[in-house]
């Protein structure tokens, strides 16, 4: 299995997030996208650079205006606001109204919460994990069992045209966009502690890409406002969004029940190609993690997936830097490949 990564992801540096209440060091640095390349490099996985597919995958998934907004709102904020700290602070009430001129009420409108400042190389590096994503995507439709994406920064919770929870572009649904160029049914399995929102709005309304998330109860854990279990799609889409809850404190056993459900729903769709949003963040050591997910979970869950028998674009998300979190990835990731290896042989 080969996996996708580029350099230039490392460069967005966001210093402090604000939450509940006071700033805390920002959990999603560059050093998490180190750490897996470095377990990616040290078990012998091939990495290789994306090429440049342009705006229009990113495009085809988000507002262009949105898409815009990001090429130059560093320099713009520069610009305005000296020395500032580049963090949104003013947010549309339901977002009514119209976008403002200013890079403030821009900056506001197009973010959903304070979890994505500006730095001087945020255009960069989401501009190249989303094309990490649409690489592994274009593989894949060429014939490539399984590909891995190491995205960062992640980028499930964005919407179509706001920023939320780390994320500023959906990696995971611009490369299931770029799959339907091939692809009439594409299911996204959502394994990341958090609920995947900006993916469910995204799809919520069509009927050719399922969503099914596996995630804590956003009653009283992030997201909050998406994820319920009768949020079940709208439109075209009723019946295409799948979310499955857990409760915090849950351990591996019923994490891997829910996981099985949503592997018969995806084949009940009867998709044709599969998405995966990876997050390690279930981890029981993970500093956002309220469930007790083991490395032998992992193992088991990597498996599962590849039994599925479907073309995989594996795109990550979170996973942040608790003290197991490169063990983790190197269990998942090398069971994964184990797997490959084993179908591969008794398909031949």
């Amino acid at each position: 299995m080969k996996a996708i990564f580029d350099e230039r992801q490392l460069l967005h540096r966001p210093q402090r997030y604000f939450r509940r209440g006071e700033y805390v060091p920002h959990p999603e640095q560059a050093e998490r996208a180190i750490l897996i390349r470095d377990v990616l490099t040290r078990n012998g996985f091939p990495i290789e650079r994306p090429r440049d597919f342009g705006e229009a995958p990113i495009k085809a998934v988000h507002a262009a205006a949105y898409v815009d907004f990001w090429k130059d709102a560093y320099g713009r904020w520069r610009e305005a606001a000296g020395d500032a700290e580049p963090i949104p602070n003013c947010h549309p009430g339901r977002r009514t109204g119209r976008p403002s001129a200013s890079i403030f009420g821009q900056l506001g409108w197009y973010a959903t919460d304070t979890s994505v400042p500006l730095t001087e190389g945020t255009w960069d590096a989401i501009y190249w994990s989303a094309q990490t994503a649409i690489e592994v995507a274009d593989r894949v439709m060429n014939g490539e069992r399984m590909v891995y994406a190491l995205c960062r920064p992640p980028g499930h919770h964005a919407a179509r045209d706001a920023s939320n929870g780390f994320c500023a572009f959906n990696n995971a649904a611009i490369a299931a966009q770029k799959l339907r160029e091939k692809y009439a049914k594409i299911a996204i399995l959502d394994i990341d502690i958090h609920t995947g929102n900006g993916t469910i709005d995204i799809f919520y309304q069509r009927g050719d890409v399922f969503v099914c998330s596996l995630h804590v109860d956003p009653a009283a854990f992030p997201t909050y406002y998406v994820g319920y279990e009768d949020d079940r799609g709208e439109s075209d889409g009723q019946g295409t969004t799948l979310n499955l809850i857990l409760k915090p404190g849950v351990g591996v056993h019923r994490i891997l029940e829910r996981l099985e459900e949503g592997l018969r729903a995806i084949g009940d769709f009867r998709a044709e190609a599969l998405v995966v949003s990876l997050g390690f963040d279930m981890a029981e050591d993970d500093p956002l993690s309220v469930v007790k997910m083991t490395g032998s979970g992992f193992d088991t869950m990597a498996r599962e997936i590849v039994r599925l028998g479907l073309p995989t674009a594996l795109i990550q998300e979170g996973g942040y830097l608790g003290p197991s979190f490169s063990n983790n990835a190197e269990i998942y990731l090398t069971a994964t490949r184990d797997e490959l290896t084993k179908v591969t042989s008794v398909e031949i």
